[in-house]
C-alpha cells in the first residue's frame, strides 16, 4: 500500500562532509609536496580551482535522473571513445609525448587533459545500461544468456582498452578491467561461468608474468609494452638493485613513509626528496608528515566514501543505480589499493593517482563526476509513506 509521498533528504550530507575532508587532506598534502622544489607551479591553488570546478560538475550532474542517465549512457560512451581515438591520431602539437606516453591533450590556458579519466565514468554508464537492457530482454536466465552478456561486456571493455594501450597506459587499462569485474559481480551472472573464466585469466596473468621476467622481448613485440614498464616490475621485485633508475622512487617512498613512524614529523616537515610527490606519491608525503595515524585517517575517509556509495545503492532499490555504484566502487577501490600498494612496495609502480587526494585536474574531474552520479541517486529518490517496502 502506498499513499502520500514525501521526498527524503535530497542531499547526502555525510557524503558532502567526506568530500570536504578529502579536499582539505588534498590541499594540505599538495601544499607540502610542492615545497620539494621540483616544479615552480602553485599546485595547491590549481587543485583548489579544480575542486571548485568539480563541485560545479556535481551540481549539474545531480539534476540528471535515472531515465536521463540511461538515455545519455551510450552517447557519453561514444563520446569517450571518440576522445581516445583522437588522442591516438593527434599530432604532437596537440597530444605531446610525455615520458614515452601519449596520454594527454594539450589545452590552452588549462594545461593538459587526460580523456581516459573522464571516459571511465562514461564506461561505467555504458556497462550498467548494457546489463540492465540484457536482463530486461532475457527474463529467464540460462548459461547461454549469461555468456552472451559476458561477451557484450567484454566488447564494451575491449574498445577503450585497446585505444588506451596504444598510448600506452597499462595502469589505466587495469582500472577499466577492475570496473568491468565489479559490475560483473553484481550482474547476476552465474558462477558456473565466472569460475572457469577467472581461472583462465589467472593462468594467462601467470604466463604474462613469466614472460615479463624471462622473455620480455616477446611482450614488447606483440603487445607493444615499453621497456620502462618492464623496469617497474623489476624495480618492484628488487628496488635496491635499480635504485639509480626505476627503483629510485620506490626506495624514496619507503624511506619517507618509514621515517614518519607513528605520529609523523609534522606539517611541512619533510626530509626525503621524492619526485612527483604531488601526484602519484602523495600518500608518501602524508605518511612522512603525519605518520601511521595520519595515513590511517586518510584510508578511513575512503572507507566512509565507499560506505556512502553503497548506502545510496541500497536505499534507492534501482538496478541501474546499483550497477553504477558497483562500477564506481570498483574504480575507487582499485585506485586506492594500487596507489597505496605501490608506495609501500606491495605492488608495482603505475601512474595511478590516489582519488581526490593526488594533484590532477583530469583525475579529479572524473571522480567528481562519478560522485555526482551518487548524489543524483539520492536527490531523485522518493520514499513512500505507509509503503510495504522495507
Amino acid at each position: 500500500m502506498t499513499s502520500q509521498t514525501t521526498k527524503s533528504s535530497k542531499i547526502d550530507y555525510g557524503l558532502v562532509l567526506t568530500l570536504m575532508l578529502m579536499c582539505i587532506a588534498s590541499l594540505v598534502s599538495v601544499y607540502s609536496a610542492q615545497k620539494s622544489g621540483q616544479y615552480s607551479d602553485n599546485f595547491v591553488l590549481k587543485q583548489a580551482i579544480w575542486y571548485i570546478v568539480g563541485t560545479v560538475i556535481i551540481v549539474f550532474t545531480i539534476r540528471l535522473d535515472s531515465d536521463q542517465l540511461k538515455k545519455l549512457s551510450w552517447y557519453s560512451y561514444g563520446f569517450g571513445i571518440l576522445l581516445l581515438f583522437l588522442l591516438v591520431i593527434a599530432p604532437a602539437s596537440i597530444a605531446p609525448d610525455i615520458k614515452g606516453a601519449k596520454n594527454w591533450f594539450k589545452v590552452p590556458f588549462l594545461g593538459t587533459f587526460q580523456p581516459s579519466e573522464i571516459t571511465k565514468v562514461f564506461f561505467i554508464l555504458a556497462l550498467s545500461r548494457c546489463v540492465l537492457d540484457h536482463h530486461q530482454k532475457f527474463i529467464v536466465k540460462t548459461l547461454k544468456t549469461d555468456f552472451w552478456l559476458l561477451v557484450k561486456l567484454g566488447i564494451i571493455t575491449m574498445i577503450p582498452s585497446v585505444l588506451i594501450m596504444l598510448e600506452p597506459d597499462l595502469g589505466t587499462v587495469l582500472v577499466y578491467l577492475a570496473i568491468m569485474l565489479g559490475i560483473i559481480f553484481t550482474s547476476g551472472i552465474t558462477w558456473k561461468l565466472l569460475l572457469p573464466i577467472f581461472g583462465g585469466f589467472s593462468a594467462i596473468a601467470s604466463i604474462v608474468l613469466y614472460f615479463v621476467i624471462w622473455a620480455p622481448q616477446v611482450l614488447s613485440k606483440y603487445l607493444h609494452v615499453k621497456s620502462y614498464q618492464f623496469g617497474r616490475i623489476y624495480s618492484w621485485l628488487d628496488p635496491y638493485n635499480y635504485q639509480s633508475d626505476s627503483g629510485y622512487q620506490l626506495i624514496k617512498s619507503l624511506l619517507a613513509i618509514g621515517s614518519g613512524e607513528t605520529l609523523g614529523k609534522g606539517f611541512n616537515q619533510r626530509d626525503v626528496y621524492l619526485p612527483e610527490s604531488q601526484t602519484d606519491f602523495i600518500f608518501s608525503v602524508i605518511g612522512e608528515q603525519y605518520g601511521f595515524i595520519g595515513a590511517s585517517i586518510v584510508v578511513s575517509l575512503f572507507f566512509m566514501l565507499i560506505y556512502h556509495i553503497t548506502k545510496a545503492s541500497l536505499e534507492t532499490k534501482n538496478d541501474f543505480y546499483s550497477y553504477i555504484c558497483s562500477g564506481i566502487i570498483a574504480m575507487i577501490t582499485f585506485h586506492v589499493f594500487q596507489n597505496i600498494g605501490m608506495t609501500i612496495g606491495l605492488l608495482p609502480i603505475t601512474g595511478i593517482p590516489l582519488p581526490f587526494i593526488s594533484y590532477g585536474g583530469s583525475s579529479l574531474m572524473g571522480n567528481m563526476l562519478a560522485i555526482g552520479l551518487v548524489f543524483s541517486m539520492r536527490y531523485h529518490y522518493k520514499k513512500y509513506m505507509f509503503s510495504t517496502e522495507i
